[in-house]
């Protein structure tokens, strides 16, 4: 299946609802929109980027930009946005993109169909790249990271999201294995820790901030202890569920299978460095 194929089938088939809303990839493009917007990774992201980049109205690409969820939502922010998106589909690509900037008559975003190894732009274009859930997809690693450095200004930040992290190929395998949509469209992938350092490194890129999984909310989400407390009340009853004891110890055990998962998030933040400075 292509990536355009397995949503169109997990779109229809029940078992995969929560997936498929947990994901922002519900076939109402604008409510995918909206619930992003107001998502605790959203608003945290967009804490720590003005807080790394306090420039009014920056430029900002975002990098494999999926079904535009996050370049709508930066652009409603005021950001200028190019969308850089390579998949044409009118459901999880620059077609879905189009039609949004229609429903939200929004003309601050450029969309340019290319992939992240080989972007059509020149040095020391943006203030800031932004790649959410895109950088474990990298076919090259090294060379998506320098790409995204280069035409990074000098002082820009480049800020992944939400990218799978792995101990060794063992651990991989059984990442792949069990990643619920790996087995329709075989697209999934993960680095080491230390690639994905060592890439940051020889582009010239300092991580300012390295988020492991239960560091950030932009990882975890849609976790809260909110939910945490309703799916117990579900499981085992409302009067556990609403011990706070109860959920706070969940919340603990929740957080340690997060840090030990196979192919557990990671977000980076990395400032973009002379040479002399890397020196």
């Amino acid at each position: 299946m292509t990536w355009h194929e397995t949503i169109e089938y997990i779109q229809s088939t029940p078992s995969f609802a929560e997936i498929v809303e947990n994901t922002y990839i519900l076939p109402n493009l604008q409510a995918n929109v909206e619930r992003f917007r107001k998502s605790a990774e959203f608003r945290e992201t967009l804490r720590l980027i003005k807080f790394y980049c306090p420039s009014p109205q920056p430029l900002l690409l975002d990098i494999g930009a999926g079904n535009g969820i996050a370049s709508l939502a930066f652009a409603l922010e005021g950001f200028r946005v190019v969308s850089l998106e390579p998949d044409p589909s009118p459901m999880v690509g620059s077609g879905a993109i189009r039609q949004l900037m229609k429903t939200y008559t929004i003309s601050s975003i450029e969309i340019i169909e290319a992939f992240g190894e080989n972007l059509p732009f020149e040095a020391n274009h943006f203030d800031i790249v932004y790649g959410r859930q895109v950088m474990h997809h990298a076919h090259n690693l090294p060379q998506f990271v320098a790409e995204a450095a280069r035409v990074l200004k000098k002082g820009g930040i480049l800020f992944t999201t939400r990218d799978h992290v792995i101990k060794d190929e063992n651990d991989k395998q059984i990442f792949l294995q069990r990643h619920s949509l790996h087995k329709f469209y075989c697209g999934e992938n993960a680095f080491r820790l230390a690639e994905y350092r060592l890439a940051f490194q020889n582009a010239s890129l300092k991580i300012v901030s390295e988020l492991s999984p239960s560091a950030s909310v932009i990882n975890y989400d849609p976790w809260t202890k909110e939910r945490l407390s309703q799916v117990i009340s579900r499981k085992f009853g409302s009067i556990l569920g609403n011990q706070h004891w109860v959920v706070d110890l969940a919340w603990q055990l929740l957080m340690f299978r997060q840090e030990h998962l196979p192919g557990k998030l990671y977000s980076f933040i990395t400032l973009k460095i002379s040479v002399e400075e890397k020196v």
